[in-house]
């Protein structure tokens, strides 16, 4: 590496992100069609690990205070079943300038 920077995983620069969560999810994933869904690519596709699969309860959790507001789980869903929407106010990613 040069002047032995040390490569960063996408873990490390992910924690480097500020958040303001919201007191409510702004990610709605309809359940019922979660259940039919055979590959839950949501669960795969989102960089900030959003989605996990609970198979005990057999139902989709949702960390939606670490979203990134990518949009790329509601375009990849197979079964359009995630109601998207911006987080409230000022919450959400905490952008900087420069």
């Amino acid at each position: 590496m040069e002047n032995n920077k040390i490569a960063e995983s996408i873990d490390d620069k992910l924690f480097t992100v500020k958040y303001k969560p919201d007191t409510k999810s702004h990610l709605i994933p309809d359940q019922e069609k979660c259940k039919i869904c055979l590959n839950r690519v949501c669960t795969h596709i989102c960089p900030a690990n959003v989605y996990e699969w609970d198979d005990v309860q057999a139902k989709l959790n949702v960390g939606y205070e670490n979203c990134l507001e990518c949009g790329a789980c509601r375009i990849a869903c197979t079964h359009k079943c995630i109601e998207w929407n911006y987080p409230t106010g000022s919450c959400g990613v905490v952008f900087k300038a420069g």
